[in-house]
């Protein structure tokens, strides 16, 4: 009976074992000087087939070595499993791997032909068999194997029993022992079967540290590094430090270029000037920069900056590459939620429903699709369908508390929201939402501390620093509002100059002035309004109608109510400000009132500000009355300045 194989310890990987690794000698893999008459020689030639050739004894030349043996009739048959294999040749696989087991009885034989069934969707005949003896049970291949088997199952604790709530191979110097076979270390994958376990069992934090252990026993472990960063389980400055504790050798000479493109995955919050540095070697020096990982990382800066138009640029050329990369659907779906983009929603939702029906990212995208078409029942239930097919989906929750958020439905929202934050720690977006709401409800501390926690994360998104200037103005905090308005206008600058958010600071920052008393400075802003924005809106006119009649133009001030009036003929703010504009120009006569409406048009139209000598202002009761009226108004008396009322406040 054969001798059978060495097993691959904890710091080994599955190449230790692997027979083409075994079994290669320099030129095995070297393609043959005549590839048509080697591989495909006609029936009856010593080229028959190139398989057999695959004998230690034959050396460069086609003498025999004195070192090396044939191969036996084992190792020739594991060699044919294993092309079988990889051609995904399963049953071809499956009968030649049986009978490979039966003649040798070795773990290492058990843990292929397991490979085998696992690579065809049959774990639980997989499990079955990595399980069936003593001796495959020691096998640290195998069990790595059989608790995938069982986590592929969702069987999470009968795993997580198999491969230990902590790792058993945990030493001090664990970190400095490297495989001498250049795979991964398999007691990294387990760290990292533990990390899925422990998500899959919402037990966030045992799934960060699991992660982060997978990582550190192998830098290769790519899986676990790419669910720490994607799912954003520490905060950036987490990630920033842990990168730097890494042990690079494990990659022999990549390590380089491993630090460079794990650097670039990392979150865009700061070190901006660190990402930039490791793209630009990348792009030089390696010469990818047209590879899609080096894309979506600069997909992902210029989201965090709200650059939406250049973000959807860069990812349509991802997509242009790749159309089924579900790494950049995300900003992707985002980016043209945020512009518009309904018709292209409608077709990536379509061509998503065609080739991948039971994929959550397929549902996300309906969902985002009809919620961009303000059908939020509709988006609600296909949220909710992404949620189902991953509950672990971060995207997909942040789109279900959007579709609450939209109908008032402020507790079931925060629930959804606070879901996600759990979800994604690492992300400002959840903590940004949550004190939204909370800011509707009037729950101005609880909102103040979720728009701090969320500051300490990212403290460059506009929309977060206008909701904290709104905060500290409802707080009557006004140098602390205007310093987060103008604060939010600087990082708008990328912005396009008619986004709704960039609209909302220039009004924002103009309620702060006027309720400041700087009407002057309040007037510029509003008017960069008008200038920028393609529409107008009742609130702006009504506040430029209430700053003129605090100046004491009640001509202008009349002007600017009638058009919200026009918009919206119902609204009593507007309609409340024109009746008192009007009763302070009572010492006018009744002519000028029949035709106001006419000369305040062309007034308008002709942007000419013109003042009647018999408007010059007298000492009279009426006017002290008016007097009353404008300190009133200037001390928020009056129901028409409430900041509620007159403060409206845009959110995504």
């Amino acid at each position: 009976m054969p001798q059978p194989q060495k097993t691959p310890s904890q710091h080994n990987s599955t190449l230790y074992i692997s027979p083409l690794v075994n079994n290669r000698q320099n030129e095995v893999f070297v393609t043959p000087p005549n590839p048509a008459a080697k591989i495909f020689g006609s029936p009856g030639s010593e080229n028959t087939t190139s398989f057999f050739n695959v004998d230690r004894n034959v050396t460069n030349n086609g003498n025999q070595s004195k070192d090396s043996q044939p191969l036996s009739q084992a190792e020739k048959l594991r060699l044919w499993r294993h092309d079988a294999l990889m051609q995904h040749q399963y049953k071809t696989a499956e009968f030649i791997g049986d009978k490979v087991l039966a003649l040798t009885s070795d773990p290492n034989d058990a843990f292929w032909l397991a490979q085998v069934y696992f690579s065809s969707g049959n774990y639980l005949r997989a499990k079955s068999l990595l399980m069936s003896k003593p001796e495959f049970e020691k096998s640290v291949s195998c069990r790595y194997l059989a608790a995938f088997c069982l986590i592929k199952l969702e069987l999470w604790d009968d795993a997580l029993d198999l491969i230990g709530e902590s790792n058993p191979f945990r030493r001090d110097e664990q970190y400095q022992i490297r495989n001498s076979d250049g795979g991964i270390k398999l007691e990294s994958s387990m760290c990292y079967l533990r990390g899925l376990i422990f998500a899959n069992q919402n037990n966030f934090d045992k799934a960060k540290e699991a992660y982060k252990e997978a990582v550190f026993v192998d830098v290769k472990c790519f899986e676990a590094f790419n669910e720490l960063i994607t799912n954003n389980l520490m905060t950036p400055s987490e990630e920033w430090e842990f990168i730097t504790q890494l042990n690079y050798s494990d990659a022999d000479n990549n390590d380089e270029l491993v630090k460079l493109l794990y650097s670039s995955r990392l979150s865009k919050y700061f070190n901006v000037h660190k990402f930039d540095e490791a793209e630009t070697i990348l792009k030089q020096d390696y010469d990818l920069g047209d590879n899609t990982d080096i894309l979506l990382a600069r997909a992902d800066y210029l989201y965090v900056q709200c650059n939406f138009d250049e973000c959807l640029s860069v990812c349509e050329r991802v997509l242009s590459k790749d159309q089924y990369n579900f790494s950049i659907l995300p900003n992707y779906l985002s980016c043209l939620h945020e512009l518009g983009g309904k018709n292209k929603l409608f077709l990536k939702a379509h061509q998503l429903a065609e080739s991948h029906p039971t994929d959550a990212m397929t549902w996300l995208a309906i969902g985002v699709y009809y919620l961009s078409i303000n059908k939020i029942i509709e988006a609600r239930r296909f949220f909710s369908k992404a949620t189902l097919l991953n509950p672990n989906f971060g995207q997909a929750w942040i789109g279900f508390a959007h579709t609450f958020a939209a109908e008032g439905e402020h507790e079931q929202a925060i629930s959804a929201y606070a879901f996600a934050a759990r979800l994604f720690p690492g992300t400002h977006l959840p903590n940004l939402f949550l004190g939204m709401q909370h800011l509707l409800m009037d729950n101005l501390n609880l909102a103040e501390e979720y728009l701090s926690t969320s500051y300490q994360i990212c403290n460059t998104d506009p929309l977060l620093l206008n909701e904290l200037g709104v905060i500290h103005f409802h707080k009557n905090d006004l140098v602390r509002a205007e310093a987060f308005f103008k604060e939010a206008l600087t990082a708008s600058k990328n912005l396009n100059s008619d986004s709704q958010t960039w609209i909302c600071l220039h009004a924002n920052l103009g309620h702060v002035y006027r309720k400041a008393n700087e009407l002057h400075r309040a007037l510029e802003c509003y008017n960069q309004v008008l200038r920028i924005s393609d529409k107008n809106d009742t609130n702006l006119l009504a506040s430029i109608g209430l700053v003129y009649l605090k100046l004491g133009n009640h001509l202008k001030s009349i002007s600017f109510l009638h058009d919200a009036l026009a918009i919206s003929p119902s609204d009593p703010v507007a309609t409340d400000l024109l009746k008192r504009a009007l009763s302070s120009n009572q010492h006018y006569s009744k002519p000028f009132f029949d035709s106001a409406s006419n000369k305040i048009r062309t007034m308008r139209a002709n942007s000419i500000s013109t003042t009647s000598p018999s408007m010059e202002p007298q000492k009279n009761d009426d006017l002290e009355d008016v007097g009353d009226i404008a300190r009133s108004l200037k001390m928020g008396e009056v129901s028409s300045d409430e900041d509620e009322e007159v403060m409206d406040i845009e959110s995504d």
